[in-house]
């Protein structure tokens, strides 16, 4: 997969995919339709995706709180497992923001990309002010000479498909109907960091990742499933996953410690997917270490439970 973050100095080779636009946080079900979409709108075009970084939500509100079930690296590897050959990944920023919802189809999707086709949802919103929508874009390729499908929403067990009700889910810790969503399970994707080594002194080291930016799921420890993406140790692996701020020792800032079973090895600088699978309990403060270390026995025994039946 080719990523491109110019729409106005591009390769021809670049120019004329059938693209699916959007946001596509966390690459969900509804996503995964719209992109199929547009594979079957021009097939003898290039399948792209036109996207945005940062989310636009994250630039007009940079103080919100995290929202994003995803990272662009990790929506990258999704989209690109899904077949899309072209990411027009798009720097939003105030020239992006200020194109009226005509200059944004005219300056962007026509004249700088070329696009043969373009599928959006019914739900769409574009341009200055979030003023365009789907019906519009409709209008604009009429005009303009390029093809559009406007793609109905999706809806699962009579509830729309959307990233609100993945992230709902998830600070419900209900990782499975995250999943039922998603199409794939919800994972957290980043490097190993270093940490305070507490795990290995209690005989369960984990691997320390940074959750800073995503949408933070439901405290507690998990069942998972972890690939190590590169290293020495790279593959898959079952594990038990603590998400929060670590109560027994007074932490601050949530971030993901996970335990990799049956593993022997130094993960530092490692790139990590965490799939959530299963909530087995809240965070916890013990009375002391060794009620903790019994309740990490007990965590770990479940998490093998769980994962033993996928």
């Amino acid at each position: 997969m080719h990523i491109i973050r110019d729409y106005q100095f591009i390769e021809p080779q670049d120019r004329g995919a059938s693209v699916a636009i959007g946001n596509f946080d966390g690459v969900h079900l509804g996503h995964q339709s719209v992109i199929e979409l547009a594979r079957n709108a021009d097939p003898d075009a290039p399948l792209g995706v036109l996207t945005f970084e940062p989310h636009p939500r994250e630039y007009f509100a940079p103080d919100a709180p995290p929202f994003r079930l995803m990272r662009g690296n990790t929506r990258a590897h999704r989209l690109e497992k899904l077949g899309v050959q072209k990411l027009y990944e798009l720097p939003f920023n105030a020239a992006l923001a200020g194109l009226t919802p005509e200059e944004f189809a005219r300056i962007v999707i026509c004249d700088g990309l070329g696009l043969s086709h373009v599928v959006v949802g019914a739900d769409f919103c574009f341009g200055k002010g979030r003023s365009g929508t789907a019906d519009d874009i409709l209008r604009f390729g009429q005009q303009m000479g390029f093809g559009v499908t406007i793609a109905p929403l999706m809806q699962r067990s009579e509830n729309v498909v959307s990233s609100t009700a993945i992230r709902t889910a998830l600070t419900e810790g209900r990782p499975r109907d995250a999943a039922t969503m998603l199409g794939h399970w919800h994972r957290i994707e980043g490097e190993v960091i270093g940490g305070e080594q507490r795990g290995r002194e209690l005989g369960f080291p984990t691997a320390n990742m940074s959750i800073e930016g995503l949408h933070p799921p439901k405290f507690g420890v998990y069942a998972v499933l972890v690939d190590v993406l590169d290293g020495p140790h790279q593959g898959s692996y079952h594990g038990a996953a603590s998400v929060g701020v670590r109560p027994m020792f007074n932490g601050e800032v949530p971030n993901i410690e996970t335990f990799l079973f049956d593993f022997s090895g130094d993960l530092y600088g490692s790139t990590l997917s965490v799939a959530l699978v299963e909530y087995l309990r809240p965070e916890m403060k013990f009375d002391g270490l060794n009620g903790l270390i019994a309740q990490m026995d007990t965590d770990c025994d479940q998490a093998r439970t769980h994962l033993a039946a996928l």
